[in-house]
């Protein structure tokens, strides 16, 4: 096995031109200076050189699958990097080895309308429910109308469900359902929510995680004031979508790992193991929330 991947190694890197002209003049200018030798002599004396490039750009590192254009629901084959980038230097620690996975293309945009039927409310159906190895939380892969897709599940969601998805604010909050997608303009103050956009449009980007959820806190002047699960609050535009209720999987944090090889099938690698005193990061500290992240441009003060 060690035989076959270092030669599998070998050929994956490029020959250095320079190196092999070499390593071929100096053969051939020991067949001229030993032909009266035997032919044993002459295979045991000459040995061809192999000069490679060892800065060669590792082409099994380059994230191909990402660069998808049309979507599909079919598992798409990963290669694991090990941690490496393209040049082959580690560039995060702790990763390395693992079982195969295959990664399930995830619509974070909620409010992602078929041709046509712009502007308009719609129902999907949930199919499946399902474990995902690339993230925490569980799946759901849902249809509606011509296509299907993976989202992240919620906590209470089974196959067979009903959810809604609607991007109109209206002038009294909706009473809305577990799965569904709203505007947080059109949801009451106090909401459980998860999958939040930053910006319109764009796609979820907090609170995504296995059992965590946001609140909705208050809503002023055309934008919404979330507590994200670490207490931390931002201030959005109400136009962002979410998802209400909590993300799937509660008891992920529960889970007992029992061995270190159970590590290592989730692909993480130990540390080195070395002994290093702790510094000021370690023990107990109080500090003050952090300042809340706002992002909307809104006009200064001393604009007006």
């Amino acid at each position: 096995m060690a035989v076959s991947c270092l030669t599998w190694a070998l050929r994956s890197l490029s020959l250095s031109q320079h190196a092999l002209l070499s390593s071929q003049a100096v053969a051939q200018t020991k067949l001229g200076s030993q032909a009266c030798l035997s032919p044993v002599s002459i295979l045991t004396t000459v040995r061809p050189c192999r000069g490679f490039l060892t800065t060669a750009c590792l082409e099994q590192n380059r994230t191909l699958w990402k660069q998808r254009e049309k979507y599909t629901i079919r598992p798409i084959g990963m290669k694991k990097t090990g941690g490496r980038d393209h040049s082959g230097k580690i560039r995060t620690h702790g990763i390395g080895g693992g079982h195969k996975q295959k990664y399930r293309w995830i619509d974070f945009q909620r409010l992602n309308y078929e041709p046509g039927k712009e502007a308009q409310p719609f129902e999907e159906k949930v199919v499946e429910v399902r474990y995902d190895p690339c993230r925490s939380a569980d799946i759901a892969l849902i249809a509606g109308g011509n296509r299907k897709r993976w989202i992240i599940a919620t906590e209470n969601m089974q196959a067979g469900d009903i959810i809604k998805t609607s991007g109109v604010i209206g002038r009294m909050a909706v009473a809305a359902n577990e799965g569904d997608a709203y505007p947080l303009g059109a949801l009451p103050v106090g909401t459980l929510v998860n999958n939040l956009e930053v910006q319109p449009g764009k796609g979820s980007e907090y609170i995504r995680a296995a059992g965590t959820s946001g609140v909705l806190l208050r809503k002023v002047n055309g934008t919404a004031i979330v507590q994200l699960p670490s207490k931390q609050q931002v201030q959005v535009l109400e136009t962002c979508m979410v998802t209400v209720g909590r993300v799937s999987n509660i008891d992920h944090n529960k889970q007992i790992i029992g061995k270190a090889g159970r590590n290592r099938w989730l692909g993480i690698r130990p540390s080195s193991g070395l002994w290093q005193r702790k510094g000021g990061w370690a023990g107990r500290k109080i500090k003050p929330l952090p300042p809340m992240k706002i992002y909307v441009n809104l006009p200064s003060i001393s604009a007006n």
